[in-house]
């Protein structure tokens, strides 16, 4: 297969605090109600992607992924499936308070998937807020209690948000997306998530929906949130090149550019572009493609030099 640039088709979750910014301002295409999440790039059996595009097109990202894992690169050998997963999430509502397991938590149960994320802030209501661990440290005793009581929001810790925040967060950490905020996520690729509480709140079924509090209590860490600081590897990029994240599973960066950005994909990784706002267009592998806010790319590792021309937001990841 002669490499090119994919654009994605991304699968749409639609949920009951979801909004409908994705459909109306993102070209994000789908006949549900709603769209909470769209799983730009995605390999997960939970909801994947598909080439909309070239040679592939029609073809879901999984079956492409398998034909050619080449595309993939070098790095993507040290995992045993896909490793990340690349959302847009606008919540119109909150989302219920919860927390991913660990490693070494799936392993010891023999169930599920860590999953450890990062957010950009794309926009956000002026009031909106995350809640990201605990105002102070807890016993598992107090938490516990806390749950049971309905009385857990008095424990945990409200920031404020902005738009162009960041905040990385590891597997075990207490959290919750609040309304009013709309956000790109970078996460491995897991579906995990133990509900710890949702506000009493019933699903579309008319029932309260599930909550999974013995594994949350099992898992989370009761303290503080800390925000890592990645900052020192910044200066290794050029202007309109910020890094946001770097850890074994993946490394994010924001792009700001007005003009032109030159860059390459080599042996190591994929690259992936999710476009949060303007316009302008990809030359790669002797194809242009017209970029839009909401598209989402994904350029095989090996393709080499490629430049991004116009006013553009980007987010983009490697492995």
């Amino acid at each position: 297969m002669k490499l090119y640039p994919m654009k994605l088709k991304p699968f749409v979750s639609e949920t009951i605090w979801g909004g409908r910014k994705l459909i109306e301002e993102y070209h994000v295409e789908t006949e549900k109600a709603n769209a909470a999440e769209g799983w730009m790039l995605s390999c997960h059996p939970s909801g994947f992607g598909s080439v909309a595009n070239g040679e592939l097109a029609g073809v879901s990202l999984p079956d492409a992924v398998a034909k050619y894992p080449e595309i993939c690169g070098k790095n993507a050998e040290n995992f045993e499936d896909f490793p990340i997963l690349i959302k847009f999430i606008d919540a119109r509502d909150d989302l219920s308070v919860q927390v991913h397991p660990t490693k070494e938590y799936c392993e010891l149960t023999g169930r599920g998937q860590s999953k450890t994320e990062c957010w950009y802030i794309i926009d956000c209501d002026e009031d909106a807020h995350l809640i990201l661990g605990f105002k102070d440290k807890i016993t598992p005793e107090q938490f516990k209690e806390a749950i049971e009581s309905n009385t857990l929001t008095e424990y945990v810790d409200k920031v404020k948000v902005k738009k162009g925040d960041f905040f990385f967060i590891e597997s075990g950490t207490l959290h919750a997306i609040c309304k009013g905020i709309l956000l790109a996520e970078v996460q491995e690729s897991s579906n995990t998530t133990y509900r710890i509480y949702d506000y009493n709140r019933v699903g579309n079924d008319g029932k309260p929906r599930e909550l999974h509090v013995a594994d949350g209590v099992a898992v989370t860490k009761l303290e503080k949130y800390t925000q890592p600081d990645f900052s020192k590897g910044s200066e290794l990029y050029s202007d309109g090149k910020k890094l946001l994240a770097d850890c074994p599973l993946f490394k994010t960066w924001k792009l700001d550019i007005d003009g032109d950005l030159a860059d390459t994909a080599d042996g190591s990784s994929f690259v992936s572009l999710l476009v949060l706002d303007g316009e302008g267009k990809l030359d790669c592998c002797g194809e242009t493609l017209e970029l839009i806010k909401g598209d989402s790319i994904f350029i095989p590792a090996n393709a080499g030099e490629y430049k991004l021309n116009g006013k553009l937001e980007i987010i983009e990841t490697r492995i």
